[in-house]
Parts: C-alpha cells; structure tokens; sequence
C-alpha cells in the first residue's frame, strides 16, 4: 500500500551529482507551476478544501505551501550565493499553513509560483559549477549545498503535486 505522506518516496540522490542531473532537476522546477496548475484543474471548491489524507493538509493548503517553501528556498539560494554559508531562518510551515492567507483562491499562489520560478531558473541556469558547491547553514539539518538543494526542490514540487494527483485518483475526480 501507498504511503499517503509520500506518494513518490523520500528524497535521495547520487553522491556525484552530474551537470545532467542538475539540469533535469532545474528541468523540473521551471515545469512545476504547469504541472501543479494541470493538476488542480477543474477542481471545485470542495474538493480544494478536502485533505489529500487523514489529518493532513487540504489540497488548497498544500498549493500555498508549495508558495511558501519555494519563496523561502530562492532567497536561501540568493543569500548562499551572495554570503559564506549563511545561517537560514527555518519556518514553522504547520503553522504558515492555517494563517488565513492559506485560505485564498489558490490562483494567486499558481501567479507566485510562475513568476518566482521564471527568476529561480534563471538564477539556477546562471550558476557556474562552483556555486553548486555553495552552502548555507540550517539550524536543524546543517551544511546544505545548493547542488542538493536544487534536487530536494526539484523533488519536493513533484512530491507535493503527487499529493494532490494521488486524490484525485484515489477519488476518481
């Protein structure tokens, strides 16, 4: 049976990440805000509004985290690539996901997420292969690098979108 939480499994990678990989990855996160887009389509209301488990976050929920994270993610990477191995602030993303801006029509998170991801690959694309090796400090996981992190959000608008997609399925909508 399917793990609900992880419709396409954890994050992992290869230890030597290669320029393809990379490439595929930025790949993935410049199509993420069609994808997300085509996989809410036509969905009312009520569907946007039901959780994609038990006690887990609703569909319209998850679209404005994907917002959130992604925001949080491209200013990680400008102050990496800008500062040595900064410190980040982490954010309590459980709680951003009941502030009342999560209720809002999910298009004006879809408008973010194009518009950031245009600036985003842009940024990824104009990385030379020593940024990859560039860091920031997380409080609670460490030394990130930005060649990894570029894969974790790859990863991580896919697994989300696989949320929602997985419903759908699940509900035949």
């Amino acid at each position: 049976m399917m793990d609900l939480r992880y419709p396409i499994g954890h994050f992992t990678y290869e230890e030597s990440i290669t320029q393809d990989t990379i490439e595929n990855w930025i790949k993935q996160i410049e199509n993420l805000p069609t994808e997300l887009t085509q996989a809410i389509k036509e969905l009312d209301k009520n569907q946007l509004d039901m959780p994609y488990r038990p006690e887990g976050w609703t569909v319209r929920q998850v679209v404005h985290h994907i917002a959130d994270s992604h925001m949080n993610s491209y200013i990680r990477f400008k102050l990496a690539l800008t500062e040595n191995n900064p410190t980040i602030k982490p954010y309590m993303e459980e709680k951003w996901a009941d502030l009342p801006d999560s209720e809002l029509p999910v298009d004006v998170s879809l408008t973010i997420l194009e518009s950031l991801h245009r600036r985003w690959v842009t940024l990824l694309r104009s990385m030379k292969p020593s940024d990859f090796e560039k860091t920031f400090h997380h409080p609670e996981s460490g030394s990130n690098k930005l060649g990894v992190t570029i894969g974790l959000y790859a990863w991580h608008g896919r697994h989300h979108t696989a949320h929602i997609t997985s419903l759908r399925n699940r509900l035949g909508w």
